[in-house]
């Protein structure tokens, strides 16, 4: 490291010699701002085009939602009718015509059911029994539902206007004892509760029957309406003209429709139910405030370079000076720099070492601290192996021998972008999500992992005894996370052979019909096989583990289609088997 500090002073100290810097830095200036412009470009483009399509994704999944659940009240619904038609205590009233008790039953029906309201009529149409005692000796005589229940022997569904604004939904039947017409019974469906439901986001969301007239909507004001003519109506202070307030627009979003002069994302889908159909307009609100999110934050890093840009223009005199300075003077600044350097990586490391004692006690508290145990457990083996290096590197540095020195902090530097993709791989695992896969050899992946458990093989004195097919075995999968079940699987053997004397770990990687990777080693073996890849069971030492690494590995294997499986050896020990899906030679994986 501190050859490349001398080397680049030496650059530095070369143009005072011959040519002034001043074209130089200038130059630089403009690679800088037009690197910015380029970026913010491209950054722009890509990231619109990502939070596009994952609003979209998401603006579907809730519109499939919203017509399943509304579906599926209306079906719920639909056979209550044909139950209480046949109800003998409601069939016995209206022949009597004492109902002195019916509406306390249709009462204790409707909190069973879940209805809006239920209500009796008789042959004359009249509202004998109801839930809403406020309707009794209201006459329906004259109401669609009386008169095509009275007329038809099935269930009829009809949809209402209200005089106060807005629809009802009613299911009635026909009650009929001897093949005499004795009554109706009318079931009140109430879907105005899923528009308080949609109203709670930021789309707006409606349903219009098979004429195309809007009979559920967030908007009050477009129930009646077709389509057309419910986007001209639109208030200037509706939930939709909120939601799209005029911002700065980065990005160039092709729009589905465009309601009050601002751009939407329209989604429909059909519901099965008479022809009805489901639309929600989405907004490009949140895409606009995530790009121009990032783009603050690029174009903030940029203005920072180009102020360290115009600093050193400024201080051009200042430097030329300071460079004349002897070169032990040089040497001297550059050593109290790289002390510095190390100072800060071990507070760092201190301060990582803190936060994982943290995250693996908050685990053992509650389920809501899985996931942090689980980024505790994961980063554990990067952390070690990095301290590791450091030592290693004090030591080389120490000894002048730079270039090894290097070496350390280039494995340091991986260990770092591997511990990012260890989290973004447990927020994977949270969510479940599907991760691109690509062509992974298990030989490769192996040997890396290999790398990352040298310290602790070296330092354990571990036998390793590898056997692995002379020709690569291939799968699909996302090779980090395959690398994060290997790591694990070794450190268990690892941790299951520190009582003895002779550790041996033997790893054999075998291609059939499928995949197949194990792992033996010679320690005294599992107690309780049935809950090992349960979260937080473990058999070690407080602070040695929380028992969520099989847990992760079990659920990391499952996602690539795969098996993991553990047992006792014949003669001691565990062994552990991962098997996954082998991808031949036309680029498909072998059916298993």
């Amino acid at each position: 490291m501190s050859s490349d500090v001398r080397s680049g002073w030496s650059i530095l100290t070369k143009p005072f010699r011959g040519a002034p810097l001043g074209w130089r830095l200038r130059l630089a200036v403009i690679a800088l701002l037009v690197a910015a412009v380029a970026t913010i470009w491209v950054t722009n483009r890509l990231l619109t085009d990502r939070f596009t399509e994952s609003t979209r994704n998401r603006a579907e999944l809730r519109l499939a939602l919203y017509s399943g659940n509304l579906l599926s009240e209306l079906r719920r619904n639909a056979i209550v009718p044909q139950l209480l038609s046949r109800d003998p205590t409601l069939i016995s009233a209206l022949q009597s015509s004492d109902y002195s008790l019916s509406t306390q039953r249709l009462i204790s029906f409707v909190e069973e059911i879940g209805a809006a309201s239920l209500m009796l009529l008789d042959g004359d149409g009249r509202s004998v029994a109801s839930t809403d005692r406020n309707r009794l000796g209201e006459a329906h005589r004259s109401f669609p539902y009386f008169i095509d229940a009275v007329r038809s022997n099935a269930t009829i569904f009809t949809v209402i206007p209200k005089e106060s604004g807005g629809y009802s939904f009613v299911y009635s039947r026909r009650m009929e004892a001897n093949a005499e017409i004795l009554g109706v019974i009318v079931v009140e469906v109430d879907l105005h509760k899923f528009e308080l439901a949609w109203a709670g986001i930021s789309d707006a969301v409606m349903v219009a029957d098979s004429t195309g007239t809007i009979i559920l909507s967030t908007e009050p004001q477009w129930r009646g309406l077709e389509e057309g003519e419910a986007m001209l109506r639109q208030p200037p202070e509706g939930a939709i003209q909120r939601a799209i307030r005029a911002t700065t627009d980065w990005t160039a979003l092709p729009p589905d429709a465009y309601l009050q002069g601002e751009a939407v994302m329209r989604m429909e889908t059909r519901i099965p139910f008479r022809g009805w159909q489901m639309t929600s307009f989405t907004t490009y609100a949140s895409i606009r405030e995530k790009v121009n999110s990032v783009l603050a934050l690029e174009i903030m890093g940029f203005a920072i370079l180009l102020a360290l840009a115009f600093y050193a223009l400024s201080r051009r005199a200042t430097l030329r000076m300071a460079l004349f300075q002897r070169e032990s003077a040089e040497l001297r600044a550059l050593n109290a720099r790289l002390q510095r350097e190390i100072a800060e990586r071990e507070r760092v490391e201190k301060t990582l070492e803190v936060a994982e004692q943290t995250l693996a006690q908050s685990s053992k508290l509650a389920a809501l601290g899985e996931m942090s145990a689980a980024v505790s457990h994961e980063l554990n083996q990067p952390l070690a192996a990095m301290k590791t290096y450091l030592a290693g590197a004090r030591l080389l540095l120490r000894r002048n021998r730079s270039e090894e020195a290097l070496a350390s902090f280039g494995r340091i530097d991986g260990l770092i972008e591997r511990m990012g993709a260890i989290t973004r791989q447990l927020k994977s695992y949270a969510r479940k999500g599907a991760d691109a896969f690509s062509p992974v050899n298990l030989s490769e992946a192996l040997a890396s992992s290999l790398s990352m458990m040298e310290p602790q093989l070296r330092q354990r004195h571990v036998k390793i005894t590898q056997i692995l097919p002379e020709e690569p075995v291939i799968v699909m999968g996302d090779r980090m996370r395959i690398e994060q079940v290997m790591v694990n699987l070794l450190r268990n053997a690892l941790d299951a052979t520190k009582s003895v004397s002779e550790p041996d770990v033997e790893i054999i990687l075998a291609a059939g019909d499928t995949a197949v990777l194990t792992v033996r080693d010679n320690g005294h073996g599992i107690e309780d096989i049935e809950n090992l890849f349960e979260p937080f069971y473990t058999t070690k030492q407080p602070g040695d583990g929380v028992g969520l690494g099989l847990a992760i590995s079990s659920g990391i294997v499952n996602d690539h289609g795969g098996r993991l499986t553990a047992r006792n050896g014949q003669l001691g020990g565990a062994v552990f088997e991962m098997q996954l899906p082998i991808l031949g030679s036309d680029g498909l994986e072998a059916a298993e």
